[in-house]
């Protein structure tokens, strides 16, 4: 299989936070529409691993290619276009509180150039029907639930149609009936051709939703999908 035909390909790679190595000879690809967990302790690289594929951290070795852009290359410039292809999940939220849900993901597209305002109201009315949040979008983000305000998250990670979502935690503050139903949303998602990561420690969820599993642990990544080499 050829490099393009991966969303997430990474070679040799070295992640730091800080200048302290976290994570050596990172080697993964991840398909289009395939869902993988990473999992690990804190403290073991899963959120410097998110960060670097969504150029948060600087790539300082190896071989990166994410949605298409080469991260060893990569401009400043030109990594607002990188995150137009992912979409971003936090455990947190991080939603205007002062706004709307409508008017939450409203700035998003008026961030990332739309104009078209038919279009605009069109792509968040799909959005929202997709999370399930369709009569939702007049409410403040402190009038919904946990859940809802998630699924306002994944809502506007989908704004710009991305090819991968990332995910760090999305389940972390939920209670276990909302997390099966982000975690389904989420399943649903990576169905439609996008690759969906997801950074946890909710083995719980991991046990309902099986999938390949990624676990970082003392430097390294251990990846279900390759064999464990003999030694």
């Amino acid at each position: 299989m050829s490099s393009n035909e991966f969303s997430i390909s990474l070679r040799n790679v070295n992640v730091f936070q800080a200048k302290h190595l976290v994570l050596s000879n990172v080697n993964l690809d991840l398909e289009k529409g395939e869902f993988a967990y990473i999992i690990g302790k804190t403290g073991t690289g899963k959120s410097s691993l998110l960060k670097m594929i969504y150029g948060d951290l600087e790539l300082e070795q190896g071989d990166a290619t994410v949605a298409g852009f080469h991260l060893n290359h990569i401009k400043e410039s030109q990594i607002p276009f990188l995150r137009r292809k992912l979409g971003i999940v936090f455990q947190d939220f991080q939603l205007l509180t002062d706004r709307s849900v409508q008017a939450n993901l409203l700035f998003v597209l008026q961030a990332t150039g739309w104009k078209d305002k038919s279009k605009i109201d069109e792509r968040i009315r799909e959005v929202l029907e997709k999370v399930g949040l369709a009569t939702k979008g007049f409410k403040l983000p402190h009038e919904l639930s946990g859940g809802e305000q998630q699924r306002v998250v994944i809502a506007r990670a989908l704004l710009n149609d991305p090819e991968i979502i990332l995910a760090d935690e999305p389940t972390g503050n939920l209670d276990p009936e909302t997390s099966e139903g982000i975690m389904r949303l989420l399943f649903d998602i990576s169905n439609n051709q996008r690759a969906v990561l997801i950074a946890t420690h909710n083995y719980s969820m991991i046990d309902k939703f099986p999938a390949r599993i990624i676990k970082c642990e003392n430097g390294r990544i251990i990846d279900s999908k390759v064999p464990t080499e003999v030694h």
